[in-house]
């Protein structure tokens, strides 16, 4: 074997829960460690370790993106009241992702990876449909209540200049018992929300779209509609014309009506929550969850790679009970493979970068060439002999490296 691909920086390695974890260690050690020299430094944000550490390691992992500059991620359970007695946890900590989201105030940017084996179950998409997901609010820095009722909820805004005005508004007056909700957002997280999509479109050629709700939400989904106008007309409009990219803006439902007619390519804006449904919806369309890219990117210029689905708990059940399983490691492969060629780019190591493309070649080649696993195999084009479980899968890329 030649000698192995050299780093000078290392990536933000940050491992993950159930069988991803699995998985996340066997595509290290049958495609990256065999051929590149891996520097990482290593965060382990398995729940047990976020318990620990009361939850301090997922702050640590996000100030090494940010230090390092590049990340890479595997899935990480966010826990619920079944998982805080399942992992005897002390308290549910919030979603990982939406922590790092926060403390780098990026966009996600998820793509499918077509494969010409597997048909979009969308029959007039052409081309890959881009998710731009808002990573900061809403939903999931949300603070919530149960009210026992009935009572009045109100929203107040307490000025920190003492010589301001309170302010105070009415949400609910509960009759009986319910539960309540308050979300927030910030200008300048919707401003770099608008400019990293706007960004992005003008790189890839790709007309842009932003939906929100705001005939409803006239404050809230009006300050995003309007704030992604103002950064258009100010800073992205000639960009944006001289590369051929148009900026369309439409409501949510509308948004979807259309998509569902579109031919694809191009890059769909949406807020953190919409993204988080739609990016989901469009890698099932295209064929399986695992089959998606996605990327955090911070207007700092700080990259974190990452695999767009969860745990698949339901596989990892099957895998400690001794069964084999036909999970699809592709994603996970992908987030590498990002990294690394942003690594290569950032550091100017071609050879990295070269190798990152061989392993999503060699990935997508045994795929062509019918070697995949079952979320492939029930959908695929000629359908492949038998569904190959994980480690096949894994080695059946390695040969082709």
């Amino acid at each position: 074997m030649s000698a192995r691909v050299c780093m000078k920086t290392p990536l933000a390695e940050i491992d993950g829960d159930e069988m991803t974890r699995i998985l996340w260690a066997l595509v290290k050690e049958k495609l990256i460690l065999p051929f590149v020299d891996l520097k990482t430094d290593y965060y382990d944000l398995s729940l047990q370790n976020r318990g620990a550490t009361g939850d301090e390691v997922t702050v640590e992992a996000a100030r090494a993106i940010r230090r390092l500059g590049v990340g890479v991620k595997c899935a990480t359970i966010t826990a619920n009241a079944a998982r805080k007695a399942e992992y005897s946890l002390d308290e549910l900590y919030p979603s990982p992702n939406a922590t790092i989201r926060a403390i780098l105030d990026g966009t996600v940017f998820r793509r499918p990876i077509p494969v010409s084996v597997v048909k979009p179950s969308v029959s007039t998409w052409k081309k890959p449909i881009v998710i731009g997901r808002h990573a900061y609010g809403d939903v999931y820095r949300a603070a919530e209540m149960s009210v026992r009722g009935p009572g009045k909820v109100e929203l107040v805004f307490t000025p920190a200049d003492k010589n301001g005005k309170e302010e105070r508004v009415q949400v609910a007056d509960m009759k009986g018992p319910g539960v309540v909700q308050g979300m927030h957002n910030l200008d300048e997280s919707i401003r770099n929300f608008a400019r990293a999509c706007f960004l992005y479109a003008v790189d890839q050629k790709l007309p842009i779209w932003f939906s929100s709700k705001d005939t409803i939400s006239k404050t809230y989904d009006g300050r995003f509609k309007e704030i992604f106008g103002e950064i258009y007309e100010t800073e992205f409009k000639d960009q944006c014309e001289k590369a051929g990219v148009k900026y369309f803006y439409t409501l949510i439902d509308d948004a979807v009506a259309r998509v569902v007619k579109s031919e694809g390519g191009f890059l769909w804006a949406c807020k953190n929550y919409d993204g988080d449904v739609m990016s989901d919806m469009i890698a099932g369309a295209s064929g399986s969850l695992a089959m998606m890219t996605s990327v955090l990117v911070s207007p700092s210029g700080v990259f974190e790679y990452e695999a767009a689905h969860g745990t698949v708990q339901q596989h990892y059940d099957r895998y400690r009970a001794g069964e084999k399983t036909s999970t699809n490691p592709s994603a996970l492969i992908f987030a590498w493979t990002g990294a690394l060629a942003k690594r290569a780019e950032l550091d100017g190591i071609p050879e990295l970068g070269a190798f990152a493309k061989r392993l999503e070649g060699a990935s997508l080649a045994a795929i062509e060439e019918g070697d995949m696993t079952g979320d492939l195999a029930r959908l695929a084009v000629p359908a492949p002999a038998r569904p190959l479980d994980s480690q096949e899968f894994l080695d059946a890329v390695a040969r082709r490296l």
